[in-house]
Order: structure tokens, then sequence, then C-alpha cells
């Protein structure tokens, strides 16, 4: 599948972003495969996706370039699927998400996952774009430029 078929001509990152990676399976696989989910069948037993759609996306990730098949690490038959660097610079995106979700999604003091950096064992900083000067940037001082 070529990247180009998924676009439709669309001017806009995120309107193109969404068609390769905005339904739930897409973006689910790939948090699983940051977690370090590589098979089909662990992919399968963590989302509870049926066999077909599964497959569906997994292919339409590879061919899009966010996820390579590779042989087993372990030296069996089977094929496993693994972030190229075009899919680990989604890492951002999926720490956003997980960030919106712990602050508008859980109640005050439930429990939920945390993402932390293995070597200190501290959840991660909240994540913000900054200006070049380092200040935090809000919606009201950015602006997109339409195509013309």
């Amino acid at each position: 599948m070529a990247i180009q078929k998924l676009m439709n001509d669309e001017p806009c990152p995120v309107a193109r972003s969404l068609n390769l990676i905005g339904d739930r399976w897409s973006l689910l696989i790939v948090r699983d495969a940051f977690d370090g989910m590589r098979r089909f069948g662990d992919f399968q037993r963590s989302l509870g996706a049926a066999r077909n759609i599964l497959s569906d996306r997994l292919r339409r990730l590879v061919d899009t370039g966010v996820l390579a098949m590779q042989d087993a690490s372990d030296g069996t038959a089977y094929q496993e699927y693994v972030l190229t660097p075009q899919g680990e610079s989604l890492f951002p995106v999926m720490v956003a998400l997980r960030q919106w979700g712990e602050d508008h999604l859980f109640e005050h003091g439930e429990r939920h996952s945390l993402l932390i950096d293995k070597r200190t064992g501290v959840p991660i900083s909240r994540m913000a774009p900054h200006a070049d000067d380092g200040s935090v940037l809000l919606p009201a001082v950015t602006e997109v430029q339409k195509v013309i």
C-alpha cells in the first residue's frame, strides 16, 4: 500500500496522520510494540482484536513504514513486528495521549499505569510544546498557516 494512497491530497498533517494511525487498533498496536510485543499472537491476546482486523492493521503499519517484519529473535520460524525509526518517532504522540488520558479520563486517586524512566524509576515529566526561548506554547499564541 503506497503512502500516497492514504493521503487523498490532504494538506493537513493531522488529517494525514489520522488516515494512517488514527484508528483504535493501529494506535494500540503501536502502544503494545512500545511495550515490547512483537508477535501476532501476543498482539491478539493483548488487544482481543479479530484476526482479520489485526492482520489488516499490522499489514498497513508495515506497508507504510511504521513497523517492519523480521525473523524471530529466538531463532524460531516465526516473524516478528518491530518498530522502525519512523514508528519510534511516534513515541511523543503516545506519551501525549497517555498524559491527556491521565488528566481527563481517571478519577482522582484512580489507579492507572505509569510511564517511568527506567534509568531513574521516576514517572516521566509532563510534555508541552516550547518556543525557541523555552517558554511553554499555549494554543492562543500559535496559528496554522493554511496552504494556498
